[in-house]
């Protein structure tokens, strides 16, 4: 019994990210349903102070206790912004989640705001305190560097996301499955063409589910085989045609892509 409760242990210590206490209830709901409360430990809302409020304005992914993965995009000079952790309803003040400041936003050297199409659409953000973890608030892992997850790999997104093009933002936290769709067809000129590059993954596409505005910044959760969820993208971009349109799958950051500069920025070097 004692070797049996060694081992469990050292099971849980190994897999120290990506293994929800609640693990998340997947389906197929076309376009998109409420996740189960807390099976995404590692999902933020990023928010800002406007007039005395705070609004959500994308989501990202908690790698560290005192390190947040979002989108370049999400972030303002301008703006002071604090995240959210362990949070099912936004409008709620859920027991076990916590508000933290962010002391310092690190945006990508080579982000250019003018030039999405270049990628590099990939911020860290330091927490003025390191969280504690729980039940509710656990790390997102990263995947190996350099992995190319295959085509038709499935995956899910998370966020506050609208759901549809034009649609109210929920209140509770959303996920949809999204399958990937490989370099050598999302380059092809029917689908996303030369706009997208090998730093980017893109997933949908099927004209029914996709990320949507609010959902910038979180991540595209896939589950390896050890069953341990990795943080393989970030929600970057998608069409001005809609969010659900056929052929022009969400497009993310291509995380494993950026492993070295993600510890460089996590170590100061």
């Amino acid at each position: 019994m004692i070797r049996a409760l060694l081992l469990s242990t050292l099971v849980a210590g190994a897999l120290s990210c990506g293994v929800p206490t609640y693990p998340p209830q997947l389906s197929r709901v076309v376009g998109g349903e409420d996740a189960r409360p807390n099976s995404w430990p590692w999902q933020v809302s990023l928010q800002y102070s406007s007039s005395g409020q705070w609004r959500h304005t994308c989501g990202g992914s908690l790698i560290q206790q005192n390190w947040v993965l979002t989108a370049a995009h999400c972030i303002s000079s301008s703006r002071t912004y604090r995240v959210v952790v362990g949070r099912q309803s936004l409008s709620t003040a859920e027991s076990g989640s916590l508000t933290v400041a962010v002391s310092k936003s690190v945006i990508h050297e080579k982000w250019n705001s003018n030039q999405l199409a270049q990628g590099n659409d990939i911020a860290l953000l330091k927490l003025a305190s390191s969280v504690p973890l729980t039940d509710k608030i656990q790390l997102g892992c990263l995947p190996p560097a350099g992995t190319i997850l295959p085509n038709n790999y499935v995956c899910y997104v998370t966020g506050w996301g609208r759901l549809q093009t034009n649609g109210a933002l929920p209140d509770i936290l959303q996920q949809g499955e999204l399958l990937v769709v490989d370099y050598a067809t999302c380059s092809q000129p029917s689908w996303w063409g030369s706009t997208v590059k090998t730093n980017m993954i893109c997933a949908g596409g099927d004209g029914v589910t996709s990320s949507c505005n609010g959902d910038s910044g979180g991540p595209l959760n896939c589950q390896a085989d050890n069953g341990q969820w990795q943080v393989h993208g970030i929600v970057s971009f998608g069409s001005s045609l809609g969010c659900n349109y056929y052929r022009k799958p969400s497009v993310f950051t291509r995380v494993s892509n950026y492993n070295d500069w993600i510890n460089s920025v996590r170590t100061g070097q």
